[in-house]
């Protein structure tokens, strides 16, 4: 006759893949027609009810007990299962091969020094106290396990960013740092292709697909699925922007997501637009806003992320002069814009909003940064000369540039501007040859910064058509003889300007988080392995450092006594 066995074991605690190993066991053994092995959770008990699988016994048990049930064609082949558990758990396979395995992280952290990762997949209840400790060893974290509050997690993200730590998840399922794979990872060919991800397999599907093209990945930040709500505020994702943009074996950075929540978006694509690279965007299920807004590139889906960052590869220097950034003195650090059109001052402090923490004006896009005196600059200032209070008793800019070629000299010679930015607007009306001013003007200024072992960099946007009578081409010459970067685009010159000054600003002003050290991403990847053992045996096939743990729930599982020892 037909019988179900139960048997509930307290204080005791094993990884799933070991409870899955078991089960699948148990379910071969002679007479067994099915065998259920979990912790006795509510939404496990739940699933043994669905194959009949919870007599009282297992109904009973708690979340913290070993729930054990076999279901046999007789009581004989019952009994026979349940007597081989013990054997079964002692002999379960593994690949790790460690004659020495820690039971706590500390001892682990002093046996492999080395390590920078903790890998944890514990049972969610335990996983936000074990990444505590990894944290409060100074190690990154990557959270595999679920079931974590958000409470956790923001806590969690918060205590890394203010040490310069970084945790993936948690519900990361893959990552990819210097080529080894952590947790669900796909072997993909190493290149300049860095991907940041709120999607696990987005992840995968995106490197795999780039490997496929021919690409390659440099790194693959996982930050888990809620780390884009507004709860979480994009802590890890905005780590990983930061990290891959000064990272110098990516050239190009993807970012893959669901579509994250509107401020929170705004916030990203904000980031993106400041970085020195060329950003893929897949918000997946969120429509393009367009195919490119400067460098940034939207790909309607994960394939095309790929496609994009691959084909990009090719064009992924940044416009601006490495030159001239070498160049730049140590005290050399804002802009200095000096404009005769109001219109075009007010854009460039808008388009430089996406570069720079603050930009100083006498007409301001934001009130709180109005300018206390106009006739003198402080850190990033725009100036627009043709307002009022330089227009008394005075010709207008267009039309008169010594007030302007004054202020040009002025700013050079401050030992803390980098980047000047200036607006030439030609037509009826205008000064009739502008440059013919501004440019020996500008030669000047660049000598004069010179003489000092400085660098100075001038940008200049040149408004006008060829048929003006000061001949566009003519003024365009001029300005580049002297030295200066000239376009006549106000939108290019702008973000040719915040991108000469964007590695003068700190990444913890970008990103509003401290940055974290790149060695992280630099140094062969040796790890602390908590949870999965699966998870230890592909660190090293992929020839990474690794020290596995023993480890055990606290006071063996039951929260309680935990509770009152945690408090003692």
């Amino acid at each position: 006759m037909a019988e179900t066995r139960v048997e509930v074991r307290s204080g005791v605690y094993y990884d799933s893949v070991i409870l899955m190993q078991l089960q699948r066991a148990l379910a071969v053994l002679p007479g067994i027609i099915e065998a259920g092995v979990v912790m006795g959770t509510p939404a496990n008990k739940e699933l043994l009810s669905q194959t009949n699988l919870l007599p009282a016994e297992a109904a009973a048990a708690k979340p913290d007990d070993l729930v054990i049930v076999v279901a046999a064609q007789d009581a004989a082949a019952a009994g026979a299962a349940l007597a081989q558990v013990n054997e079964l758990l002692t002999h379960r396979r593994t690949t790790l091969e460690q004659e020495y395995r820690p039971q706590s992280l500390e001892v682990a952290a002093q046996a492999l020094p080395a390590a920078a990762w903790v890998l944890v997949s514990v049972a969610g209840r335990y996983a936000a106290g074990v990444a505590r400790q990894a944290l409060g060893l100074g190690k990154h974290v990557f959270l595999f396990s679920d079931n974590v509050p958000v409470e956790d997690e923001i806590a969690l993200k918060q205590m890394a960013a203010a040490g310069g730590l970084v945790v993936m998840g948690p519900d990361c399922g893959t990552a990819l740092i210097g080529g080894v794979g952590l947790g669900f990872a796909n072997h993909v060919r190493p290149g300049p292709i860095g991907v940041v991800a709120a999607a696990g397999t987005g992840l995968q599907q995106v490197t795999a697909r780039i490997h496929q093209l021919g690409g390659g990945v440099s790194h693959g930040i996982g930050t888990g699925g809620r780390d884009l709500t507004e709860a979480v505020g994009a802590i890890t994702f905005r780590q990983g922007i930061d990290l891959l943009n000064r990272d110098p074996q990516t050239r190009v950075i993807v970012l893959v997501s669901k579509p994250p929540a509107p401020a929170v978006a705004a916030q990203m694509l904000h980031l993106a637009r400041a970085a020195t690279k060329p950003v893929v965007v897949a918000f997946v299920g969120r429509p393009p806003i367009a195919a490119q807004v400067g460098n940034l590139h939207f790909a309607a889906g994960l394939d095309q992320a790929a496609e994009i960052a691959v084909g990009l590869l090719d064009q992924a220097e940044t416009p601006q002069d490495r030159h001239a950034i070498e160049q730049f003195a140590p005290s050399q650090r804002y802009l200095r814009g000096l404009f005769s059109g109001g219109t075009l001052a007010y854009e460039a402090q808008h388009l430089l909003a996406d570069y720079l923490p603050a930009v100083w004006a006498n007409a301001p896009l934001n009130k709180a940064y109005k300018l206390p005196n106009a006739l003198h600059s402080q850190e990033h200032t725009i100036v627009d000369l043709g307002e009022d209070e330089f227009t008394v008793g005075r010709l207008h800019p267009m039309l008169d540039n010594e007030l302007r070629i004054r202020r040009l000299l002025q700013e050079a010679q401050d030992p803390e501007t980098a980047v000047i930015l200036l607006d030439v607007v030609l037509g009826y009306g205008a000064h009739p040859n502008p440059a013919s001013e501004l440019a020996p003007a500008i030669a000047q200024a660049r000598q004069l910064a010179a003489d000092a072992d400085r660098h100075l960099a001038v940008v200049a946007v040149v408004t006008g058509t060829d048929a003006d009578p000061q001949n566009l081409d003519a003024q365009i010459e001029q300005l580049r003889g002297a030295g200066a970067w000239v376009t006549t685009s106000n939108e290019a010159a702008a973000r040719q300007a915040g991108q000469l000054l964007l590695p003068l600003v700190t990444p913890s002003v970008r990103s509003g988080l401290p940055p974290v050290n790149l060695t992280l991403l630099g140094q062969p990847l040796a790890a602390i392995n908590v949870g999965l053992e699966s998870f230890a045996d592909n660190l090293k096939l992929q020839g990474a450092s690794v020290i596995h743990v023993d480890w055990r729930p606290p006071a063996g599982g039951k929260e309680r006594l935990a509770g009152i020892l945690a408090r003692g």
